[in-house]
């Protein structure tokens, strides 16, 4: 029996090609998908937990208070005059953003490899959903932020906010897409050299101390002249003095060095992804 006309097929299984691709448009049919991750995510949080959501609460007002005595009291380091407390929390509501989507999106291969292996959808759903769900936690801790800033300035401290402040979502951005890139790199190196983990958490404790959360940066210009290009290379600096800038009005900010960050986070973001893809592919021979 001959057929007149060409076949016609629903579903065409090829090979992938060697072109540069990010594979976002199929990210977007599993929109669905991603959502359900989020709010597992959210979800998973308080499962089994007495307190729930006032962890994300606690943890930042520990760490504020230590701070304040280690590095405020003991160590004596400057917060341009603003308020300790506020200072240290502005630092630290970043961070915690940045270092969250980093930590939970560079394991994404190893804690979903029983899924992977077994049910196929596009890999990149997971750390995307890490990014949006701690958004949750992010603004929880924001509004923590923003009550402890009205408490100070009805005391009368000289805090104020600006018309930097409007870069608000877009330091959110740029936060998210640093940690999502730089994780998901990470996880793709660690799919196959395991031990890399155990460096990863080292470095991102160090990482720490060379952004500004427990300084400003003219302590630094101050004491340590010589290692200010250490500092200004690092994408976070801005991107937290900027933040500094808009909501207390003590910072130092410069356009330039925004748009090096803003650069930065998308060609990371974008590299990240395409590694990410390209070793999705051997995942479940690698494992």
């Amino acid at each position: 029996m001959s057929h007149s006309k060409e076949e016609q097929w629903d579903i065409v299984i090829k090979p992938e090609g060697r072109r540069f691709s990010l594979n976002l448009s199929e990210v977007w049919r599993y929109r669905d998908l991603l959502m359900m991750y989020i709010r597992r995510d959210i979800v998973v949080v308080y499962k089994q937990t007495i307190l729930g959501p006032l962890w994300f609460i606690i943890q930042p007002v520990f760490t504020t208070v230590m701070f304040m005595f280690v590095f405020g009291g003991i160590a004596g380091i400057s917060t341009d005059g603003l308020p300790q407390p506020l200072f240290y929390m502005a630092g630290i509501l970043c961070w915690n953003y940045f270092s969250e989507c980093l930590t939970r999106s560079s394991s994404t291969f190893m804690t979903n490899a029983g899924v992977f292996s077994k049910v196929y959808f596009p890999r990149l759903v997971v750390p995307f959903s890490v990014a949006v769900s701690n958004l949750f936690k992010f603004f929880i801790q924001f509004f923590l932020f923003i009550s402890l800033y009205i408490y100070f300035v009805v005391d009368g401290a000289a805090v104020g906010v600006n018309t930097y402040a409007l870069l608000f979502p877009l330091l959110i951005l740029m936060l998210g897409s640093l940690g999502l890139g730089f994780g998901i790199i990470i996880s793709s190196l660690t799919n196959k050299y395991r031990d890399l983990a155990i460096l990863f958490t080292f470095a991102v404790q160090l990482w720490m101390y060379i952004t500004p959360v427990i300084y400003p940066l003219s302590v630094m210009k101050e004491r340590y002249a010589e290692w200010m290009w250490v500092v200004q290379m690092n994408p976070l600096t801005s991107i937290i003095e900027a933040f500094k800038y808009g909501f207390l009005g003590t910072g130092t900010f410069t356009w330039f060095s925004l748009l090096y960050s803003f650069a930065f986070s998308v060609i990371i973001l974008i590299i990240g992804s395409w590694v990410f893809n390209k070793v999705e592919r051997k995942f479940v021979d690698v494992v």
